[in-house]
C-alpha cells in the first residue's frame, strides 16, 4: 500500500505532495484514486489530463524502474507539475513498438 508523506510548503505559493509507492502494479489504483482525491478541484478536463500523466509515469516506473519510487504532485495556484522518481539510473532507450506496450510511445531500460 502507498505511503504519503506530508505536505511540503516550499514558499507560499507551492505546495509538494508525495506518495512512496509500492513495487506492485496493483499500485495504480491507489496512485490514481490518491491523486484524484487532490485534484478533484481542477477542472474535469484538467483532472482526466493529470490523472492520465500520473498514472502513465507511474506505470513506466513500476515496470521499467527499480524501487523505491515516489510520486509527487507540485502545486501552485493555475500550475501542477507531475514527476515520479524511481532509483534506476540508467538511461531510458527506445524499443521497438509491441502489442502489449500502452498507447504512448515504448521505452525500455538497459
Amino acid at each position: 500500500m502507498p505511503t504519503e508523506q506530508q505536505t511540503t510548503d516550499v514558499d507560499d505559493s507551492l505546495r509538494v505532495i508525495a506518495l512512496e509507492v509500492a513495487d506492485d502494479l496493483a499500485e495504480l489504483a491507489r496512485v490514481r484514486a490518491w491523486a484524484g482525491r487532490l485534484l478533484q478541484d481542477l477542472p474535469e478536463v484538467q483532472r482526466a489530463d493529470a490523472l492520465l500523466v500520473v498514472d502513465e509515469l507511474t506505470s513506466n516506473a513500476l515496470r521499467h524502474g527499480k524501487p523505491p519510487r515516489q510520486v509527487r504532485l507540485l502545486r501552485k495556484r493555475d500550475w501542477l507539475s507531475v514527476e515520479v522518481d524511481d532509483t534506476c539510473v540508467d538511461p531510458a532507450c527506445p524499443a521497438r513498438p509491441r502489442s502489449t506496450a500502452g498507447t504512448g510511445s515504448s521505452w525500455s531500460t538497459r
